[in-house]
């Protein structure tokens, strides 16, 4: 709109002024003062465009706009060729300029991409061929008439050609192509992106780096998702403002993304883990509005892995994915099956009927799993504490697996592993005996950061719990106590519910501070946010005197008067949960099993019953009243 204006004002101002012929016809033709109104005003009437408020044409007598080129036989025959042997005799029959020798050669290049793969490396006997050397030395004598356009496809020719980087035409499209950078579209700057990505010379990186500068300028002009989703996917080298645009310009232009765009995407956030929230909604909603024919198995698995990697929750679409995949499970390798079920355990959400296909994929195929993918199942049902319906059959598969194969798995995979056996309760004591060499406890402090070696001298310290507590009198079991005891865990984070739990507790001693303990540690490894006894008419009784089997250093040689019981507070927050869901997760309910059989009542505070208290008066009526359930209930056994 601007530059018409610009035009339409440049040629009023370069006519002679009206007034002026006027003046200097006086002289000679004298004229009256009413033809000297009509003559000032009826150049200017000559002179308006035509163009009318709902009129988009605009009319100009002097405009000249360039016309197209004629088509000439060269471009027809370069058209209709099929062999690159009818491109090269058509050149040398019809030879032309610049812009048709571009073309030619990309032409040229596509066909022997047709016929020789996706890297069209031309035969050594065509590219020394006069005819192509003639058009290479016409694009490279007249590169400053090439189109655009067809400047950005032959340099993508020449790259895909592994032409050498001395060779002449090629540094002269490569340098036109700098030239013009600014000159290009988007789309021309997107495409350049794309294809010289993984180029590694150092003029063509040049040539990615000055159109990704073009593109963080220009972001706005960008109008299609296929551009947005190739760039997304190329962004590595992206600075993170770019990256920051080409999300919001996706979020404006999601309603457009193909199934296919929106992995593509997808899987570009995961990589670099970009967690852009306003656009994975965006997506997962558009990805629930396509059919079930684009929904693929491999896109609902490489999602899947999207919304684990990212620990982003969208329970509808995990509900049409477990729908769309549940019937396709036979036809998943096992490879597909272990992938899936680690996506959806890091989700922390169990779909029963999925995971119960996935237990009858591995007992009717076990003979295909590989040891690291019975190991990665393994730990994904013990994440989420699910046990199967045939879990017999299941687990007598699995052993047989890890029997052979168990003693040569990495040190940190194996106490994965026996772990996730114990959270199972399918533990046998002479899989922990390796565990109890002080050689593997050794290799444990040399080979890892600190943090892993922590939490998994911790899952030793749960490990032997599980021995001493679940296989009690075991030769086994007490020869692999002997090595894993020798641990005191760092004490972990305090939530904000445990926190208020621990201040309520107060008010429920009445300050009594010899009634009450917070923040017990105990030998299994497991934390009780606090712990009390009450005796047989539920008055709460001093701590001091009796000992417990579940303190560090206490040998419990005093026994508990009679009607006398302990009390563990536990604090349940959300992520001890699964997703959508009021049931522990393996972890957990492992805790919960084992201070059950440490002779502990169990006072549970879950989150979801906490948050309803408001004021310090419920939140204490609340504890007295667990507190009274726990005991009736213990009491009716």
């Amino acid at each position: 709109m601007a530059s018409r204006l610009l035009v339409r004002c440049t040629r009023f101002l370069s006519r002679p002024s009206p007034l002026a012929t006027i003046a200097a016809s006086n002289q000679t033709n004298p004229i009256s003062a009413t033809n000297l109104s009509e003559l000032q005003w009826a150049p200017a009437r000559v002179w308006v465009p035509e163009r009318r408020l709902c009129d988009v044409r605009i009319v100009a007598r002097d405009e000249n706009v360039p016309a197209m080129p004629r088509r000439t036989q060269l471009d027809k025959l370069v058209e209709k060729a099929e062999t690159p042997e009818d491109i090269l005799r058509a050149w040398k029959e019809h030879r032309g300029n610049g812009n048709q020798a571009a073309i030619a050669m990309v032409k040229l290049s596509r066909m022997v991409q047709g016929t020789q793969g996706s890297i069209p490396t031309i035969d050594a006997d065509i590219l020394m061929d006069p005819r192509l050397q003639d058009i290479m030395d016409t694009i490279n004598g007249q590169v400053s008439a090439v189109w655009n356009s067809t400047l950005v496809s032959v340099l993508r020719s020449f790259w895909a050609m592994n032409l050498p980087p001395s060779t002449s035409v090629l540094t002269s499209v490569q340098t036109e192509v700098l030239w013009r950078v600014r000159r290009l579209s988007y789309r021309q700057l997107a495409l350049l992106v794309d294809w010289g990505w993984e180029r590694p010379r150092s003029s063509e990186v040049a040539i990615v780096n000055a159109a990704l500068k073009q593109l963080e300028l220009r972001w706005t002009e960008i109008s299609d998702a296929r551009t947005v989703s190739a760039l997304i996917s190329k962004g590595e080298r992206m600075s993170s403002s770019l990256m920051d645009r080409l999300e919001d310009k996706a979020l404006e232009l999601a309603e457009g993304f193909s199934t296919q765009e929106i992995r593509r995407v997808c899987l570009s956030m995961a990589s670099r883990g970009r967690r852009c929230v306003p656009l994975l909604r965006a997506l997962s909603y558009h990805l629930l509005q396509k059919p079930s024919s684009d929904l693929t198995t491999p896109l609902l698995l490489d999602m899947a892995y999207v919304y684990g990697k990212l620990n982003f929750n969208h329970s509808q679409v995990f509900q049409r994915m477990a729908a769309e995949l549940l019937p396709r499970v036979p036809e998943l390798s096992p490879i597909d099956i272990t992938r899936c079920a680690k996506s959806l355990g890091f989700l922390k959400w169990l779909h029963l009927p999925l995971f119960e296909a996935f237990a009858e994929h591995y007992t009717a195929n076990s003979e295909k799993y590989v040891t690291s993918q019975v190991c990665n199942l393994l730990m994904t049902l013990a994440r989420l504490g699910f046990q199967p319906s045939n879990g017999e059959q299941f687990y007598s598969k699995v052993h047989s697996a890890l029997e052979d194969s168990l003693r040569g798995l990495e040190p940190f995979l194996l106490v994965d592993v026996v772990w996730s056996l114990c959270v199972l309760q399918q533990v046998k004591p002479h899989y922990c005996l390796s565990l109890a060499r002080p050689e593997y406890r050794a290799s444990l402090s040399a080979s890892a950061s600190p943090t892993r070696v922590e939490n998994c001298r911790l899952k030793l310290l749960h490990i032997a719990a599980t021995l001493q507590l679940e296989h009690p009198g075991s030769t086994e079991a007490d020869a692999a106590l002997s090595g894993l005891v020798n641990f005191t865990p760092a004490s972990p984070t305090v939530s904000p519910l445990q926190r208020a739990l621990r201040e309520s507790l107060q008010g429920l001693v009445l300050g009594r501070s010899t009634a009450l303990r917070t923040a017990v540690d105990t030998v299994y490894g497991w934390t009780l946010d606090g712990e009390v006894m009450v005796d047989s008419e539920n008055q709460l009784v001093d701590l001091l005197m009796p000992s417990g089997l579940h303190l560090p250093g206490e040998g419990g040689e005093q026994a508990l008067p009679a009607g006398t019981r302990r009390l563990a507070f536990l604090a349940w927050d959300f992520p001890n949960f699964g997703l959508r869901s009021k049931e522990l997760l393996g972890r957990f309910a492992m805790m919960k099993r084992h201070l059950q059989l440490a002779d502990l009542l169990l006072v549970e505070v879950p989150y979801y019953e906490w948050l309803e208290l408001k004021t310090e008066r419920q939140r204490v009526a609340y504890l007295k009243d667990k507190m009274g359930k726990a005991v009736a209930e213990d009491m009716a056994k």
